[in-house]
């Protein structure tokens, strides 16, 4: 954790209400030298449903395999969550420390292991600590119920603030909460989520419905962020469903409210993958690039990512240089169906250039203080169909060489 906060950072976290069936504790298990919580405890109402994203890495770490296996059982008691050591990459020693935490929470829940949820993020290849990882969990077993925002606060590593987000919808004529607490500020770029991030509803869900939202809502908000290109071992987004509320399950689309929980869902995501992107790593900008006229969806959101993933790019807007030419080199490197003489590219609504060629008396003096501010839009008309995608990334200084120069310092 820094203690510089990004710029991008909300001027307030915002206030999240208890969800019943919802209890969080922490602890300091130590796993780096630093003067905080870093072990996160979470305890859910019996007959709790859960679904999840997980990373796609080939090299997951034992906390990921762990994850998508007790997902098919489709219920959770218990999640613990782990940082300052990703225990990836750590073989038999990793899988023992796992399974000690697993043993230790379901005794203490009285419930079966498959019902507990572990991640860890952190430095890679170095096992986790069981002595501390025990130590931690029986203090937080016995530890105060504490808030949001400090659960949000023991998980991160290199963040440099804590990440909440809020929403409600109206199900059945009851309104029914989500929250959701999120940690990642680099090796963003995933294939399914964003490093750790866990979502909480007092709705009832049936637990196969609440995946095929969950992977609805992940596809327009953790499936389209990257800070720097990199998937992580690690990333995780789970949703738990405690159904404390008097609304009736939800079961499949046609139920009532079904529609609304959706929409609440994909706002709740939308606003935790943002605030990752916020605190990308040495961040001062954050970008949002929208193309549109490609030949497709999927068309549109591999140019988008190319141009988003583009060190020339983001280094380009960090010096608030309204550099066109890079953003046309990242389209023609994508692999996409483009032409160039088709091709128009704005900077904050105003576009620079169009059929091939800068705009003729184009006057670059709004476009540069456009690009002065922090919130960046950078727009794409490919020209060729329908194909819509928006993405969000933050710019490339400085401070992220920094940070991960010195990362196992």
């Amino acid at each position: 954790m820094s203690n510089n906060i990004s710029p991008l950072a909300p001027e307030n976290s915002p206030q999240l209400p208890d969800i019943g069936g919802v209890t969080c504790r922490v602890a300091r298990a130590q796993y780096k030298e630093w003067d905080r919580c870093d072990l996160t405890f979470i305890e859910m109402q019996e007959e709790t449903s859960v679904a999840g994203v997980l990373t796609q890495s080939k090299c997951p770490s034992t906390e990921v395999d762990w994850c998508r296996k007790a997902l098919t059982h489709g219920k959770a008691r218990g999640l613990v969550v782990n940082a300052g050591n990703a225990n990836a990459f750590t073989g038999a020693r990793g899988m023992e420390a796992v399974q000690r935490i697993l043993n230790l929470a379901s005794n203490h829940l009285g419930c079966s292991e498959e019902e507990i949820f572990v991640s860890s993020t952190g430095v890679i290849g170095v096992p986790l600590p069981k002595d501390k990882a025990e130590a931690g969990l029986q203090s937080a077993f016995t530890a105060k119920p504490c808030s949001w925002e400090d659960a949000a606060s023991a998980i991160m590593t290199t963040d440099t603030f804590p990440k909440l987000a809020t929403t409600s919808a109206v199900v059945d004529g009851e309104t029914v909460h989500l929250n959701g607490i999120i940690k990642g500020s680099g090796m963003i770029a995933p294939d399914m989520a964003t490093m750790l991030g866990y979502i909480f509803t007092d709705a009832m869900v049936d637990a196969e419905f609440l995946q095929e939202m969950l992977n609805n809502a992940t596809k327009t908000s953790f499936n389209c962020i990257t800070v720097d290109s990199d998937t992580s071992t690690s990333d995780t987004v789970l949703a738990f469903a405690t159904g404390q509320n008097d609304a009736a399950a939800l079961t499949s689309y046609s139920d009532p409210g079904a529609d609304a929980f959706q929409a609440a869902l994909n706002d709740l995501c939308r606003q935790m993958a943002h605030l990752v992107v916020r605190d990308g790593e040495g961040a001062s900008k954050f970008i949002e690039i929208a193309v549109s006229g490609a030949e497709s969806d999927d068309s549109a959101k591999i140019i988008a990512l190319s141009v988003a993933n583009s060190p020339l790019v983001k280094t380009a807007i960090a010096g608030e240089d309204a550099n066109w030419g890079r953003v046309v080199m990242a389209i023609g490197k994508a692999g996409e169906p483009a032409d160039r003489d088709k091709l128009s590219i704005g900077f904050g609504g105003i576009t620079v250039a169009q059929e091939g060629l800068v705009v003729p008396g184009f006057d670059e003096a709004p476009v540069a203080e456009h690009l002065k501010g922090t919130d960046i839009d950078i727009s794409i008309d490919i020209g060729l169909g329908q194909g819509n995608a928006t993405v969000w990334t933050c710019d490339l200084t400085h401070g992220y060489i920094s940070i991960n120069a010195d990362y196992r310092s």
